[in-house]
This record gives C-alpha cells, structure tokens and sequence, in this order.
C-alpha cells in the first residue's frame, strides 16, 4: 500500500491493558504500514452494562506506561474528557473535524468485535468514516468474516491486495489481518489480580507494577466475570 500517513486508531476500556492489545496494534501497524497508533481509552463503554473497574485516570496511566517504549504509539484522552458513551463513529466524526482524512484513518478491531459490527451505532455508515483493520483473535480468524457478513464483503481486502476501480463510496476498506495474537482478556487479568496470582507475562512490566502500587482489582466489588 502507498500513500500518505496513516493513522491507526484502536479503542478499548484497556481496564487494563494488556499484551493482547499491544499485539493487535502491532499486527496492524506491521500488516498496514502505519506510521502511528493513537489508543483510546474509553469513557463508557456502550456494549457494556457495568461502568470501567478502575478509574478513566488508572486506565489512561497504564496505557501511557505500556506505551513508554513503544516510539510510534501514542495515547489519547479524546473519549475520557468528552464523557457519556464512546462510540465509534462519534470519535470518527472528532477525528475528521480535527482534520483527519478517512482514508489515513485505520480503525484497528479484533474479528470477535467485527463479527458484531451491524449492532454498532451509525452502521452501515461508520464504515466510511475511516479504513477498518480487522485482526484475528483466538477462535476468530479474520478470513472468516467475508462469510460471517456477506452483505459487506465486497469492502474486505488482504493488506497485499491491489485497489479496484470498484471501491466503496469514500474510498475506505475492510482489511483482514490474520495474524496470531495471544488469547488474553482484561477479565482475565483481573480475575489473577483479584486471585493473587501473578499477571507476569500478561501485562507490560510497568503495568503490573502500576496494578500493585495502586492495589487496583483487589477490592471486594470488583467484578471478575465480565468479558473484555
């Protein structure tokens, strides 16, 4: 792929974060060719119907110390200081006003997450608003989703693919990454947190660090069951 500078964009309650979202950042910057990824903590998630564990502050820091050594990726308070639910296309439409492009913007998601895309707001309309990368997580293979939506296949490319004449409305795609990524969830974090077991090898060090500075995920209320 050719062009100006891209942009990669990948949102999350990063509560905490962890490496299974370093590594899909990392297969998408590698596969796309992106010259940076934002990460964007999220206010209130809206497919969630319980608030974050730990704080917009907590979460934003250990983003900021996981990225420490990572020179291209940057974070980004964007949807902790606008508040109410973060939802994709309204960060979309902030990023255009700020003067980003749709076509160097690269919306960076895990297949699991895609597979539900009809269910976001402002579908199918979200899908010009920028370029989406589609990682594959464990039990979902990217490769998988032309038959999972084949009302949108035609916007689904490879990152190798030569662009046709025939492009979507704004000139924005879906690409399919398959790439192995590690099978590790926030709720699986807190759940060891919580457990007192070790999270060595899951989180960036400084993150783990930060987790037992700050006792974060021990207190009696924190719920271990949900899934992110």
């Amino acid at each position: 792929m050719n062009g100006g500078r891209r942009t990669g964009i990948l949102g999350g309650t990063f509560d905490p974060i962890h490496v299974g979202h370093l590594a899909v950042a990392a297969a998408a910057c590698r596969e796309l060719e992106l010259d940076e990824v934002v990460l964007i903590p999220s206010h209130l998630p809206p497919h969630r119907s319980h608030a974050p564990i730990a704080s917009g502050y907590h979460r934003f820091a250990m983003v900021a110390l996981a990225l420490v050594q990572e020179d291209a990726y940057l974070g980004s308070d964007l949807e902790l200081s606008a508040g109410g639910p973060s939802y994709t296309s309204v960060t979309l439409d902030t990023l255009r006003r700020q003067g980003g492009h749709p076509s160097q913007i690269f919306f960076i998601t895990g297949a699991d997450a895609f597979a539900e895309i009809a269910s976001w707001r402002d579908y199918p309309d979200v899908l010009d608003r920028s370029h989406f990368v589609v990682v594959s997580r464990p039990g979902h293979p990217a490769s998988d989703l032309p038959r999972l939506l084949p009302d949108i296949a035609f916007r689904m490319r490879s990152p190798d693919a030569k662009l046709s004449d025939a492009s979507p409305p704004n000139g924005t795609f879906v690409w399919l990454v398959d790439a192995t990524t590690p099978n590790i969830s926030s709720s699986d974090i807190r759940r060891h947190v919580a457990g007192g077991r070790s999270v060595e090898g899951l989180v960036p060090p400084r993150v783990a660090a930060y987790i037992e500075r700050h006792q974060l995920y021990r207190s009696h209320g924190v719920d271990t069951t949900l899934h992110d």
